[in-house]
């Protein structure tokens, strides 16, 4: 069964408050057509909790950004003692600032695989902190060393200036290899949501700079197109749970500093917008099939194989935004999904065979 007892966790950049459902009317079989028969069986419990929960959001605005970032602050849990993890504070690039890291599973001396890590939450909310028991989980499993990056949020940085903190820790972690016990030939960018976002971004960025090899890109559920809810429509069922179409509007008109789905969007900053996809990394995408991302990801992994990237795609039926971090508990969809990626991020990241 599903756990689902009362507590705060964090999702894509959002505090969720879990409670648990009373009686069996909740998870009763849901009418067809309506927003909860699109939903896998298994997760409808969840499903079923976030719809009201979605329902009592503010919408996200200029007037309530604050609050849900103090909200988010509050419920971020400590990291594990038993995992190391060190902050680290260095110069970013362009503009004179600093960009703040945290380093998890650093063991001087080895040679294993690094993974530069970019949070989640709409490209407007969200920190490193959030998500530091996961990644120290994953690092104990993958046994490697991971940077994430308190990039700069939207809207008072744009895109460029989140990409180039990014960037910075890709350098600082390629740089700093030996430091962290990491093989510098077998690096991964990575990141869910707006991570998984700017994850690519990361990846294309790095192509074109060609100072630091990046052998894999691992895109969970990724926010890839501006054009997702604005100038292309979504089915009536798809992103009604967690991150919306009118909340994705508002994290990429904040992004890119002016209206999104126009023809003046600068290629720059949205992966999907990207022409050559060409010479990047293999890649790992995993998406639910009602995820307000599912097409745009689906869109870009066609694109990846079409530019001859080796990709895999995972498409999981009946899931929404963020389902892994409700269901992983108990649920072996979420399960099945997770291992799907942790497997690729091992292939991806073997030594090479001498």
């Amino acid at each position: 069964m599903m756990d689902l007892t009362r507590r705060t966790i964090m999702m894509g950049g959002l505090a969720v408050t879990l409670a648990p459902i009373a009686g069996r009317a909740a998870a009763a079989s849901p009418v067809a057509g309506e927003p909860l028969w699109f939903v896998h069986p298994e997760l409808r419990p969840a499903a079923a909790m976030m719809q009201r929960m979605t329902a009592s959001f503010p919408s996200i605005s200029d007037k309530t950004l604050t609050a849900m970032r103090e909200m988010n602050t509050k419920y971020a849990r400590p990291p594990l003692s038993t995992i190391a993890v060190e902050k680290r504070v260095i110069p970013g690039r362009g503009d004179p600032h600093d960009v703040v890291l945290y380093a998890v599973n650093a063991k001087p001396g080895t040679r294993r695989p690094g993974i530069l890590h970019t949070h989640g939450g709409g490209y407007i909310l969200g920190s490193a902190t959030d998500g530091l028991v996961a990644l120290q989980e994953l690092a104990s499993t993958l046994d490697c060393a991971i940077v994430t990056v308190d990039y700069r949020l939207a809207p008072e940085t744009r895109y460029s200036g989140s990409i180039e903190d990014n960037y910075s820790g890709l350098r600082w972690l390629h740089d700093n290899a030996d430091k962290l016990g990491v093989d510098p030939a077998r690096i991964a960018v990575m990141g869910e949501s707006a991570g998984g976002g700017h994850a690519a971004l990361l990846a294309i960025t790095a192509r074109d700079r060609r100072e630091v090899p990046v052998a894999f890109q691992c895109l969970i559920y990724p926010m890839l197109d501006d054009r997702t809810g604005s100038s292309r429509p979504v089915q009536g069922h798809v992103g009604t749970l967690l991150w919306t179409a009118e909340a994705n509007r508002y994290g990429w008109r904040s992004f890119l500093g002016q209206e999104p789905g126009t023809k003046t969007v600068p290629p720059a900053a949205v992966p999907a917008r990207e022409m050559d996809l060409s010479g990047l990394p293999p890649a790992w995408i995993g998406v639910g099939s009602i995820d307000l991302f599912a097409a745009e990801d689906m869109a870009y992994a066609q694109r990846l194989i079409a530019a001859d990237v080796m990709t895999e795609l995972v498409v999981v039926p009946g899931a929404f935004h963020g389902f892994d971090l409700i269901g992983a508990s108990g649920t072996s969809i979420a399960q099945e999904f997770t291992a799907s990626k942790i497997r690729a991020l091992k292939r991806a990241l073997a030594p090479t065979p001498a």
